[in-house]
């Protein structure tokens, strides 16, 4: 089944950073969560199978973890890995 793959960028009280991640791990259709340097304290990569999952994962469940501040939410388009942008130079494509 395909999924969507979003990035959600997180900001989050300095002292709640370690609780927040591990409370975004528990959620169901989060994949992964970085702590990143920069603006934002935390990176949350959801996968899901549909755009209603992704409202509910984003505005209802992440809305639940103590500490978060801000996000901004990332929906992926498409996705390029290193081997198709090798094999797209290799036949010309720019």
């Amino acid at each position: 089944m395909p999924m969507i793959t979003t990035i959600v960028l997180v900001q989050a009280d300095p002292r709640s950073i370690p609780a927040c991640a591990t409370a975004l791990t528990a959620i169901d259709g989060v994949a992964e969560v970085y702590s990143v340097s920069g603006a934002w304290d935390l990176v949350a990569i959801v996968r899901v199978p549909d755009l209603e999952q992704i409202a509910t994962v984003v505005t209802q469940e992440f809305a639940k973890v103590p500490g978060i501040q801000r996000t901004q939410t990332l929906t992926a388009f498409r996705q390029y890995s290193t081997r198709d942008l090798e094999q797209a130079w290799d036949i010309g494509v720019e």
